[in-house]
């Protein structure tokens, strides 16, 4: 020290510093090896550099050389306590070790509320759910005898999570993916086949490292968790039950397992009916099921609960609208559930409601008996939602066609006169899409109308039936022969009824 405080007079006497060489010689202390002493060494000579470069005439650029000595002391002193720590530790785990020998076994270990596996005050790791996640930054020597220990006390602190789980904290136990979880993790996989009827519980593996009797213990509230939580899914497994009944008849338990596939929906062109006796609809209504104008479905599923526990389990891969609203915006792919309705979708449900309801405002007007057009209003639409352009799309999809009223005239005033609309079953409609050739070889098919391109005078004028086929079918102006009268006045309400 004498030395470089005799050189450093030497040199000012000639003047200022370089910062080169000031430079350089911080450069040499800055380096974090060597033990205890030698960095105590280093940072003495740093603080003199720092003192050094203090001075307003000593050192050239003083303001950058000051700052990079108080730098690199700051680096030699976090290396310093680092080391002080080490041979602390170092000196307690040997101490300790001297008294207890060489079994790790009988070292204390403990489990932190926040899930730290600490032997001796020192973190070995931490538990995640039931899993241990081992900590290997620590560079002691007696490292591997920390492990140890707490490798042997985990099963018990296994134990101790479990039952902490099991007896105070199943509430936080949640489904996701196929998966029962525990504040986010994975406790056991759930296997399912023939909807949720079968269904087996499958143990992490970190279960396995608990003793047999807590395994035990666990698995069986995992089980009774399950059972309560599934309890929502009930109406799919009656319709599951229902698709074992012999006394069904085949078509009837088809309809149910297409029922079944959709997870509760499926849209009528889709779901068979056409081989589906009247009889057996009966038995489908006392499993739940509706028939609907455009849907078949089991509105017991339709609720939030099920079509949650559905996603959740994995059943259902489609869009999860959480809360079921009546009516959401239609966006890519629909939620289970729902049906298109212009812009909008709509709750199967729902439209139900809303088309029976038009037919119910039909029926009142006489039907196709008396009435050709009639009136709707459109409160009950508006009420769930429903956009007027959106309410007209559902409509026609159910068969409903609008005639807009005009708007009055400038200068008139007084209320709007209010649209009409009319409705044709969808066999008509099926009949009027193959053209006039087909009406003609099915009279019965016309519907009371009867005029236009299909019948009457049009009908015999451009499609006259060759003699000698379709008998019973002449030149008459009629709209049809006087048998199919009944049937056709009849129409409406018989697919009414369907």
């Amino acid at each position: 020290h004498a030395r470089f405080v005799t050189r450093l007079w030497h040199d000012l006497r000639h003047g200022y510093l370089g910062a080169d060489y000031v430079a350089a010689r911080i450069a040499e202390l800055d380096n974090m090896q060597g033990g205890i002493d030698t960095l105590q060494g280093r940072i003495a000579a740093i603080r003199s550099w720092a003192y050094i470069c203090q001075r307003p005439d000593w050192v050239l650029a003083r303001d950058e050389m000051a700052a990079r000595a108080r730098g690199v002391e700051a680096k030699l002193s976090d290396a310093l306590h680092a080391r002080l720590s080490e041979r602390f530790v170092n000196r307690r785990t040997t101490i300790l070790m001297k008294s207890l020998g060489k079994d790790a076994g009988i070292l204390p270990v403990r489990l932190e509320e926040d899930g730290s596996v600490m032997v001796e005050d020192e973190a070995i790791g931490r538990l995640e759910g039931l899993r241990f996640i081992a900590d290997h930054s620590d560079g002691h020597a007696d490292h591997k005898m920390l492990m140890a220990a707490g490798e042997k006390a985990l099963p018990g602190l296994l134990a101790q999570r479990a039952k902490i789980i099991r007896e105070h904290d199943l509430d936080s136990l949640e489904l996701k993916a196929g998966a029962i979880a525990w504040n986010g993790h994975e406790l056991a996989q759930v296997e399912l086949s023939e909807g949720i009827a079968r269904r087996r519980i499958v143990a992490a593996r970190e279960l396995d490292r608990l003793p047999p009797s807590d395994r035990t213990a666990m698995m069986d509230a995992l089980e009774t968790w399950l059972e309560a939580k599934l309890a929502p899914l009930a109406p799919l497994n009656a319709l599951v039950a229902a698709t074992q009944d012999q006394d069904a008849g085949s078509q009837a338990r088809a309809v149910v397992h297409t029922l079944v596939a959709g997870h509760g929906v499926v849209a009528r062109e889709n779901a068979g009916l056409e081989h589906l006796p009247k009889e057996m609809r009966p038995f489908l209504r006392r499993n739940g099921v509706i028939f609907g104008a455009l849907d078949i479905f089991a509105p017991a599923l339709l609720k939030p609960a099920p079509r949650q526990l559905l996603h959740a389990l994995g059943l259902d891969e489609r869009a999860l609208e959480p809360a079921m609203r009546s009516v959401i915006v239609s966006e890519g792919r629909l939620p289970a559930g729902y049906r298109p309705a212009g812009e909008q979708a709509i709750r199967v449900d729902v439209a139900e409601k809303i088309i029976r309801a038009a037919h119910d405002a039909r029926a009142k007007s006489g039907g196709a008996a008396k009435a050709r057009w009639f009136t709707l209003d459109p409160a009950l639409a508006i009420s769930t939602g429903l956009t007027p352009a959106s309410w007209l799309r559902l409509l026609g999809a159910a068969g409903f066609r609008c005639k807009q009223a005009k708007p009055l005239a400038e200068g008139v005033f007084g209320p709007a006169m209010p649209d009409l609309w009319n409705w044709k079953p969808a066999h008509l409609r099926k009949d009027h899409r193959r053209g006039p050739a087909h009406a003609a070889a099915n009279p019965g098919a016309k519907g009371k109308r009867g005029r236009g391109k299909e019948g009457g005078k049009e009908g015999a004028k451009h499609h006259k039936p060759k003699r000698g086929k379709t008998p019973g079918h002449g030149r008459s102006k009629s709209n049809g022969p006087s048998e199919s009268r009944p049937e056709n006045a009849f129409a409406g309400l018989r697919d009414l009824l369907r």
